[in-house]
This record gives structure tokens, C-alpha cells and sequence, in this order.
């Protein structure tokens, strides 16, 4: 159960690179630079609550169960099925555009966002803390 808690973001790595290469407007890029996201994750056995908390309250929760398809959604609203898969400690689950895993280290949430495109790939790194 060592997801569970709240967590806030402590440091970004890649943030710009990565929202641009998803698309995402300059100016929301800016607001969010500095943003201290909060995740809320609930962990019973194999069955997740995870909840991020963006700012102006906006937020996005996604329930699932490891190993077992389950209805997804990302923040910008779209609707996706998706398996998440859990080796070694560590979440895996591919959103629509991008790789996403997540894991406890050294008593952190550590995300890795991974997106492929043609030119390249762009990782986003973002590594929290309990609070």
C-alpha cells in the first residue's frame, strides 16, 4: 500500500518540452510551470483511487484495478480504456499519447511520462512528496 496518501509535486524535469510536444498553449504551459499539483491516491490491494488536483481545482480521478481494463480519462477530458500493470512496485499504463509509470523511491512519488513522437522522445519527470 505504499501509494497511499497525498502527495504534492516537489520538481519537474522536461515540463516545458513535454506539454509542447502534446500540444498544450504556451500561456496554460506558464501557469502550470510552477504549479504544486496535488495526487490523492487510495490503495486497496490491487484496486486504485488516484486523483490529481490541478490548479483553479480542476482534477481528474481514475479508478482501476491492476491487470483488469478499466475506464480512463485525462485532464483535458478525453475518455480512453487502458490496463495498468504493476512490476516491481512500479504503476505502468499507456495513455493516448504518452507512456506514463509511477513509483515510491526514497519515500517519493516518482512519474515518468514518456511521449514518442517523430522527432524524438520527450520524458517528463515529476517527483512528489507526502504531505
Amino acid at each position: 500500500m505504499a501509494f497511499n496518501g497525498k502527495w504534492e509535486t516537489e520538481s519537474q524535469e522536461g515540463y516545458d518540452e513535454f506539454c509542447k510536444l502534446l500540444g498544450i498553449p504556451d500561456d496554460i504551459i506558464e501557469k502550470g510551470r510552477n504549479y504544486k499539483l496535488i495526487t490523492e491516491v487510495t490503495q486497496d490491494g490491487n484496486d486504485f483511487s488516484w486523483t490529481q488536483i490541478y490548479p483553479k481545482n480542476a482534477k481528474v480521478t481514475n479508478k482501476f484495478t491492476i491487470g483488469k481494463e478499466s475506464d480512463m480519462e485525462t485532464i483535458g477530458g478525453k475518455k480512453f480504456k487502458a490496463t495498468v500493470s504493476m512490476e516491481g512496485g512500479k504503476l505502468s499504463v499507456t495513455f493516448p499519447n504518452y507512456h506514463h509509470t509511477s513509483e515510491i523511491s526514497g519515500g517519493k512519488l516518482v512519474e515518468v511520462n514518456t511521449l514518442t513522437s517523430k522527432a524524438g522522445s520527450v520524458v517528463l519527470i515529476r517527483t512528489s512528496k507526502k504531505i
